[in-house]
């Protein structure tokens, strides 16, 4: 079952707006000053990490607004302090909080307090499928009498939140048109800086970051057997819908048999708001579930595997940064194409051999594991792609994020020459 739905969440929104209204008032009335706050969707990592490490070598003054008990435990591993977000102090500090650091919306820190706030939106991945105003599923409310008016409220209250964005930092000229669109955002706001959620990936030596990445997989999942090839499945959300993509219980017979075969391990990612029934039907250290409930940032472990198995996943973009291969699963992409929508067409980035089952997935993927040449022509298809994508591959995207913070206008950390 899935666990969320834009309808329910611009429910609960339009719910609140009294409380959007009151907060909003009394954070304008606050002066702010040059603490930094950050918050992030998927937990203690993703850009905000990246950037919060820089902020604090540069001396700033900054707090993590949480939203869970995992995510205090995640931030004191770190030496990070915390404040819940939805508590009296979490409004404070985002309301007196000079620059305010996100990276899926204004509800990663304390919503109501964001008004006249120099935000920070990070983001959390370079838009294949079509996201915020260019989506029909962003406004969607439940089915009730006025539907097609409560659409449009939440299509304009989109539109004002955005508004709020003083910096969106884009992997490049291409994605910028997108994020561009999608915000309603001119191009003094977002700007090409590459992301820093994926500095990580351009880090240290390739040997050093397989080395991180494979420890973090065994942490997370146990030992991997000795010369096992690793595989991710990341499946995307379905905007509150089933997964249409799960395998039966005889699809996962020839999974593991594959697996078995090739010596290899499945590490399967759902996304953290959608849900699908992936544990197979007979027990398997072949398979292995990598929830965000295991791991809640997977872009430092993604040099730890050789390849990549999705649908419309961003994560197509950045392991080309990589060099890994990928094997497209779409069973639904006519369809997600006419609900929901790609930025240009699928076929520019899944090419022409995208699969709908597992059984043609399975094909594919025993070709990758035992010809070097169809390894080798993916592997070089995956890095063509994400050139495309990213402009900077250097490591320094926070780095140049932080320098543009500066330059508009944000003081030195207070106490500093």
């Amino acid at each position: 079952m899935a666990s969320f739905s834009f309808g329910s969440g611009n429910a609960a929104k339009l719910m609140r707006i009294p409380s959007y209204a009151v907060g909003g008032i009394g954070a304008r009335l606050v002066p702010r000053g040059h603490r930094w706050v950050f918050g992030c969707g998927a937990g203690i990592g993703d850009g905000a990490l990246a950037l919060w490490q820089l902020a604090l070598a540069e001396g700033h003054d900054a707090v993590w607004l949480t939203s869970s008990a995992r995510e205090r435990t995640d931030a004191a591993a770190l030496g990070i302090r915390t404040i819940s977000k939805s508590s009296p102090r979490g409004w404070w500090a985002t309301a007196r909080a000079g620059v305010l650091v996100v990276t899926h919306g204004l509800g990663d820190v304390n919503r109501y307090a964001v008004a006249g706030g120099f935000v920070v939106q990070l983001w959390h991945g370079i838009p294949l499928k079509r996201i915020g105003l260019d989506s029909p599923a962003t406004t969607q409310v439940p089915n009730v009498p006025g539907a097609g008016l409560l659409q449009r409220v939440v299509g304009l209250l989109y539109r004002r939140t955005a508004q709020r964005i003083r910096i969106l930092p884009a992997a490049s000229d291409r994605s910028r048109g997108r994020l561009e669109s999608a915000f309603a955002l001119g191009d003094a706001r977002v700007v090409v800086t590459g992301e820093p959620r994926v500095d990580v990936l351009s880090a240290g030596t390739d040997e050093e970051r397989r080395q991180t990445a494979s420890a973090l997989l065994i942490e997370a999942t146990g030992s991997i057997p000795e010369g096992a090839r690793t595989l991710l499945y990341a499946p995307t959300w379905r905007d509150g819908a089933d997964d249409v993509a799960v395998p039966t219980a005889a699809e996962w017979v020839k999974i593991i048999a594959l697996l078995e075969a090739q010596n290899a391990v499945l590490f399967v990612r759902s996304h953290p708001l959608g849900a699908g029934a992936y544990q197979p039907p007979l027990p398997s250290r072949r398979v292995r579930m990598l929830g965000s409930d295991l791991v809640a940032d997977v872009t430092p472990a993604l040099p730890g595997i050789d390849a990549l198995i999705t649908d419309y996943s961003s994560l197509a973009y950045d392991v080309g940064l990589l060099r890994m291969p990928v094997l497209y699963l779409a069973p639904d992409a006519e369809e997600y194409a006419r609900t929901r929508g790609f930025y240009g067409r699928y076929e520019d980035v899944a090419g022409t051999d995208a699969v709908k089952d597992w059984a043609a997935l399975l094909a594919q993927l025993e070709l990758l594991l035992t010809d070097d040449g169809v390894f080798t022509a993916r592997s070089e298809r995956s890095s063509t792609l994400s050139a495309q994508m990213h402009a900077y591959r250097d490591g320094h995207n926070s780095r140049r994020v932080y320098q543009v913070i500066r330059a508009r206008g944000i003081p030195s950390p207070k106490g500093a020459r």
